[in-house]
Parts: structure tokens; C-alpha cells; sequence
């Protein structure tokens, strides 16, 4: 396979995210309360640190629910036909986004509760 440029290389992980944001409504959603909670962070003055908390956790979701996507996509190309072994890898995969997706909340509640 030939190497792309660096160029082809960043064009390709942006389809990549593209495609995935037509796809899942989830990623939408998750977007949304990203851009809610930087409008609220800006809101109510963040320190430093807290903006890195924050946006580290952000990335964490939006990174959980891409894989996730990845994931669904390859175990459908794999298994078109129901099997419980490619149930049980999607389901995995949709917890670990629950997952991620609970600590956002915690943290949420730690960075701006005291806030207000």
C-alpha cells in the first residue's frame, strides 16, 4: 500500500469523522453538550486546569463513541447475519461510551456545581 502525505493522511481521518457524525445521531448529541459545556466553562471562567479536565474528557467521549462506530461497522462487515458473539462485542463497546460518557457527568458536577 503507498504512503499518503500528511496532507491525504488528515483528509482521511476528517471523512473519517464526517462520516461518522452522519451516521450516529449519538455523536451529534455528544457534540452538542460538548459545545454546551465550553460555552458554560467560558460562562462561569474555568481556571486552566479545569479547562484540560474538561476537554480531556470531552475528547474521551467523542473518542469512546467513534470506536465505537468503528467497531459496529467492522462487526457488521465481519457478521452481516445476527451471531451473539457480534452482539456481545457491540454491546461492549455501547458500555464503554455509557461508561465514559457517566464519568463526563462527574466530572461535570465536580468543574461547575460549586460554580453556581
Amino acid at each position: 500500500m503507498k504512503r499518503q502525505s500528511l496532507l491525504a493522511s488528515l483528509a482521511q481521518a476528517g471523512k473519517g469523522v464526517m462520516s461518522c457524525l452522519q451516521r450516529e445521531r449519538n455523536l451529534k448529541i455528544h457534540f452538542l453538550f460538548a459545545f454546551l459545556s465550553c460555552l458554560l466553562a467560558w460562562y462561569v471562567q474555568l481556571s486552566k486546569q479545569e479547562w484540560l479536565l474538561l476537554i480531556l474528557t470531552i475528547a474521551g467521549v467523542i473518542v469512546s463513541e467513534m470506536v465505537n462506530t468503528a467497531i459496529e461497522v467492522m462487526v457488521d462487515l465481519i457478521s452481516p447475519e445476527y451471531h451473539p458473539l457480534a452482539k456481545q462485542a457491540k454491546d461492549i463497546a455501547a458500555g464503554a461510551v455509557l461508561f465514559m460518557a457517566l464519568v463526563s457527568l462527574i466530572v461535570g458536577y465536580i468543574l461547575f456545581v460549586e460554580k453556581f
